[in-house]
């Protein structure tokens, strides 16, 4: 396994997919596997050929969580402190990447890998997925997945899995809001496709503009987000892409997007 990568990369038809390849941990984020995951993501951000992101994985989890055994090696605060920097770092580069970011859930993701789904932007979980921020019971609060899983669920449902450490099910998971869909694990390769190539075909410019606009306004009062997003279709009004698409509206025809 010391010559397998971490990461597997895939694109087809605008769709880069990032699958985590460490099955024998249950894809525990080890420091390389973020740093991996960061670099491509980095690398993805200004590809005008990749639409959207899908993260899925291999092997019975897509996700575990940290890898506690690495971190456990080296027991020491700047440890563990660069350890949290750099998950920290991971979250925030998959909501800032101007594309939209899709999760491709089976079985278990817990801890940081439940955080990883709370933060891509769209969900998708077989029958079989299970999420959990199981921290409490090993005496290690789940606070920083903490962050991402209380800005995707309403605080009562959060707080619950925070404080009881339970695993939830797909489907509790989609009345709560943490998933968007739940497919039975046969289907779930075609919904991602299905959702993927649904969105790959919107103007690339409109999807980065709208992404980045929805996570600075859910930060602000309602005033100041109405004045942020008022400027924003204003400049988006003004795009070639944006020009093309009402026109093509008029005429009822398909639009050719062009990314500017």
């Amino acid at each position: 396994m010391a010559n397998t990568p971490f990461l597997l990369r895939d694109d087809q038809d605008g769709i880069a997919t990032l699958t985590l390849n460490r099955p024998q941990t249950r894809n525990a984020l080890s420091i390389d596997l973020m740093e991996a995951l960061d670099t491509e993501l980095v690398s993805i951000a200004s590809d005008p050929t990749t639409h959207v992101v899908v993260i899925a994985a291999v092997g019975p989890a897509f996700c575990a969580g940290h890898d506690m055994r690495e971190m456990r090696a080296s027991p020491t605060r700047e440890a563990y402190e660069a350890v949290f920097a750099l998950c920290c770092r991971l979250m925030q580069r998959i909501v800032s990447v101007p594309k939209p970011v899709i999760a491709r859930v089976h079985g278990a993701a817990s801890a940081a890998g439940c955080q990883l789904v709370a933060t891509c932007d769209l969900a998708i979980a077989g029958e079989s997925a299970r999420f959990a921020t199981p921290g409490v019971n090993i005496g290690l609060f789940c606070s920083t997945p903490m962050v991402a899983l209380s800005r995707a669920v309403g605080r009562k449902a959060a707080m619950e899995m925070l404080l009881t450490g339970e695993p939830i099910d797909a489907h509790r998971a989609r009345e709560i809001g943490l998933v968007n869909r739940v497919v039975p694990d046969r289907e779930l390769d075609a919904a991602v496709t299905g959702l993927a190539c649904q969105i790959a075909g919107k103007s690339p410019l409109t999807l980065a503009i709208g992404k980045e606009a929805f996570y600075r306004q859910a930060e602000l009062d309602l005033a100041a987000a109405y004045a942020l997003t008022a400027k924003v279709m204003t400049s988006n009004m003004l795009a070639h892409d944006a020009e093309e698409g009402i026109d093509a509206f008029l005429e009822k025809r398909p639009p050719i997007w062009t990314g500017t």
